[in-house]
């Protein structure tokens, strides 16, 4: 290996069925460099990752670490040990209810006579999180530290593990601008001392406060390498949602400008959730669609949890056609007219086991209330007039849901929503993942809705997508809204600029 370097990856592929999910990618990591792997949903940085630390096998390419003579290959996250490699999840991996110390030498503890010896562990760990200016009790057990300490704890014990390459993956997620703050200090302490740190996250002023090089991924495929100081952030984004910056062709619909209506449908005032999204203004006009935009974890889902009260607000006011509304659940939601439609369709959204008809009228029946109990006659009329207007393929209104295609599955749950009648429907990627004649009929669809009054938040990844169907954008970076652009300045070179925070 060539000096200074301290793990190369070259020519990897992985697939799982159907899915290429690495196409011949390379990776250089240096030593005492902090080097953030950077891609969108589904560009490859976890199963990157999970090849390394040996999660995952991967079909062909190479593996060097320095110090192993010939490519390595690891079988599991614990040959991965072995061989100096360390990953630390935003779940942090740690047993509560021991102590630090413990957690610290957790499988192998100092001994003496074959019993632990609980006085050379406890001075062991001290010492240890002293040289790396972490300040806690090594003998209070972890849950009572804050989730910011416990990563530290987590990076500290796999620094005493030898680790030469140290994996953080998204560690900053939960953390608030102190508690980053202080965990970079630890990252950069650790570079010095040689580590070569693989820093996996979305947040772009993080990697700009704290990198040294960038590697970008999109869609399993390798983008490049780059020096931080020699890739604006406006060209960071663009490389990873794959936009050629000058391709600036005019998606919009011909003709005149959206007619938004003066009704105010929903109005937050300085609405947040600690931990998720900070507090935030946002009006929507009866009629009006508008787009979220931002990076994978920019905020955009955050924000419409907070509205709906799938995350229950805890500051700020909401107002729902000038009434003031506490949401405490979805359901108080539910009851004043909104519906949502999650993003995640598999988890949030479908009930598999149960039918296309039970799908579709689900959402209807509780906001009815178990008293009031839909007739069989009245679901299957409901059931049959949806699979119409939407144009479900299915067998039949009895099919169980799984056994339809992701896109008809999409279509099912706008369905159950649609029945409820609602004045505002946020949609969080209703087009992710299914075919494009489908993408084309949902788009005409959220169009034809506010036309006939409907406001609508639309949330999607794809530039092009927001800008034929919103007529006006708010702006996220980071758990923050930063910004809102007008009809007039929906095109994707000040979208991606905005994204990117307005730097060249």
């Amino acid at each position: 290996m060539e000096s200074g370097v301290v793990l190369t990856m070259k020519n990897i592929y992985k697939t799982f069925p159907g899915v290429k999910a690495l196409q011949n990618v390379d990776f250089t990591l240096r030593k005492g460099e902090i080097h953030a792997l950077m891609g969108e949903n589904g560009a490859g940085k976890s199963t990157l990752i999970k090849v390394l630390t040996g999660v995952e096998e991967f079909e062909t390419g190479e593996i060097r670490i320095d110090g192993k003579d010939g490519t390595i290959i690891n079988r599991s996250p614990q040959e991965a040990q072995m061989n100096g490699i360390s990953t630390v999840y935003q779940e942090v991996n740690l047993c509560p209810n021991l102590s630090v110390a413990e957690n610290l030498y957790i499988g192998r503890e100092p001994r003496k006579g074959g019993f632990i010896d609980w006085g050379t562990m406890k001075k062991k760990a001290s010492e240890l999180l002293e040289s790396l200016d972490i300040h806690v009790d090594v003998s209070l057990a972890v849950e009572n530290y804050s989730i910011a300490i416990q990563q530290m704890l987590a990076i500290a014990r796999a620094v005493d593990m030898s680790a030469k390459v140290l994996i953080l993956d998204e560690p900053t997620s939960s953390l608030d601008d102190d508690e980053v703050e202080k965990l970079f200090v630890l990252m950069r302490k650790l570079k010095e001392q040689g580590v070569g740190i693989i820093f996996v996250t979305h947040f772009l002023e993080q990697v700009y406060a704290v990198c040294d090089r960038i590697t970008v991924l999109r869609n399993g495929a390798l983008v490049g390498e780059y020096k931080v100081e020699e890739l604006p952030r406006v060209q960071l984004v663009a490389k990873m949602m794959g936009k050629d910056f000058d391709d600036l062709a005019a998606l919009k619909k011909e003709g005149e400008a959206t007619k938004v209506s003066d009704e105010v449908v929903i109005e937050a005032k300085n609405l947040g959730h600690k931990g998720t999204i900070r507090p935030f203004n946002l009006t929507v006009h009866k009629g009006e669609v508008i787009g979220l935009t931002g990076l994978l974890g920019s905020g955009r889902s955050e924000l419409v949890r907070a509205i709906y009260g799938a995350d229950r607000p805890d500051e700020g006011e909401l107002f729902v056609k000038g009434e003031k509304l506490q949401v405490n659940m979805p359901i108080d939601a539910m009851m004043h007219g909104m519906a949502y439609l999650p993003e995640n369709r598999k988890e949030e959204g479908i009930i598999a086991d149960l039918s296309v008809r039970e799908n579709i009228i689900i959402a209807l029946q509780a906001k009815r209330g178990m008293f009031k109990l839909l007739s069989r006659k009245e679901q299957e009329e409901f059931t049959d007039k949806y699979i119409d207007i939407l144009q479900i393929k299915t067998a039949d209104r009895e099919t169980p849901i799984k056994q339809l295609s992701g896109g008809n599955q999409q279509k099912v749950i706008l369905g159950r929503w649609l029945l409820t009648n609602p004045d505002f429907l946020i949609l969080d990627e209703p087009t992710r993942g299914i075919d494009i004649g489908t993408k084309t009929e949902i788009q005409k669809l959220v169009l034809d809705l506010a036309e006939q009054g409907m406001s609508v938040i639309f949330i999607s990844s794809e530039v092009e997508e927001m800008i034929r169907t919103c007529s006006r954008m708010a702006v996220l970076r980071d758990g923050t809204k930063v910004g809102e652009l007008e009809e007039s300045e929906l095109n994707q070179s000040s979208i991606m600029k905005a994204i990117a925070g307005g730097a060249e």
